[in-house]
């Protein structure tokens, strides 16, 4: 049984916002802009100080404050950014890009804070990583596509790669990974069965790459929305629930048995026949339909007993 589980998986909405480069420059230069800055606003009121015209004194007292104020903001536009993370620049509401080059970075206009925004301030560089990450599912209990009860645990290996839609397009990427996950298990174990009936199906036990490639697609699609890329899907848990798995275990005892038994009397039959035939092609002795019979019987039960023969010596009667 082959099931498109991708047919199934419900179409998301386009993503209205997309990832790009915001426009950054090295941070050192700007922070030496800035140190420079500083010590010239200080400059400038320590000379104030020594000046006795008003209007002079004025002017450098309104010229420090000016250099302070803009050697701040220059300041406050540094950005530290580490190895797998990134930096989304908002301003006033709006994505102004990303910032993904680790290091020292200074972004215009520097993130300010005022009490009159209520919902943040107008500028904002909100940290995200893009590091590796692994989320794993708890036993979920579900039933298979044959209605057994069966219990069905996954780890998916997934990383962020668009932080804009994981940033906009979803309220809480980590947790919409999550919940995405547990669904598209559930989607997978409903599928198809624990162990396949029939030899060309598919099966939970005995296709878990192929069923696991599959989980991965699904999982793909649902959470493509939010900027997020699967990069590894497994199954961790698979077994069936504690109510049937007693007598799951017997069906399969059973049916190792007779594929066992099945094998034994292929070989059983194959070696009768080489045994008849090497007796006959070497005319070792003449044997009826009977006696063929009878042998052919001794050797099937002698080869496919469990037990070890016991061999009966029929010695005849002598005559003199």
């Amino acid at each position: 049984m082959t099931t498109d589980v991708t047919a199934d998986v419900p179409e998301m909405p386009a993503p209205r916002v997309r990832e790009f480069a915001a426009h950054s420059i090295g941070g050192a230069l700007a922070l030496a802009l800035g140190l420079t800055g500083l010590l010239v606003a200080a400059g400038l009121l320590t000379g104030a100080g020594a000046v006795d015209e008003s209007g002079a004194k004025a002017a450098l007292i309104i010229g420090g404050i000016f250099v302070l104020i803009a050697a701040f903001i220059a300041m406050r536009g540094l950005n530290t950014v580490a190895p797998g993370e990134a930096r989304v620049v908002q301003l006033f509401g709006r994505y102004r890009g990303t910032i993904r080059q680790d290091g020292l970075r200074w972004v215009n206009p520097p993130p300010l804070s005022t009490s009159l925004e209520r919902e943040g301030p107008p500028s904002s560089r909100t940290r995200i990583s893009t590091r590796v990450r692994n989320h794993e599912t708890p036993a979920l209990k579900v039933n298979d596509a044959y209605g057994n009860p069966i219990e069905l645990a996954a780890v998916v290996v997934w990383k962020v790669r668009d932080t804009a839609q994981a940033t906009f397009e979803v309220d809480d990427y980590t947790e919409f990974v999550a919940t995405q996950t547990e669904t598209a298990v559930r989607h997978i174990a409903i599928e198809y069965p624990y162990d396949a009936h029939d030899e060309g199906g598919l099966s939970l036990r005995g296709n878990a790459e192929e069923i696991t490639e599959k989980l991965a697609v699904e999982l793909s699609a649902r959470v493509e929305a939010a900027g997020v890329q699967i990069i590894e899907s497994r199954f961790t848990h698979l077994a069936y629930a504690p109510e049937i798995a007693s007598a799951m275990l017997q069906r399969q005892q059973a049916g190792a048995v007779v594929a066992a038994r099945r094998q034994i009397v292929d070989g059983a039959v194959g070696m009768v026949e080489a045994a008849l035939a090497r007796i006959t092609e070497q005319d070792i002795v003449e044997l009826d339909n009977e006696r063929k019979a009878a042998m052919v019987s001794n050797l099937l039960v002698v080869l496919c007993g469990d037990r070890a023969p016991q061999p009966v010596l029929n010695t005849g009667t002598l005559y003199q």
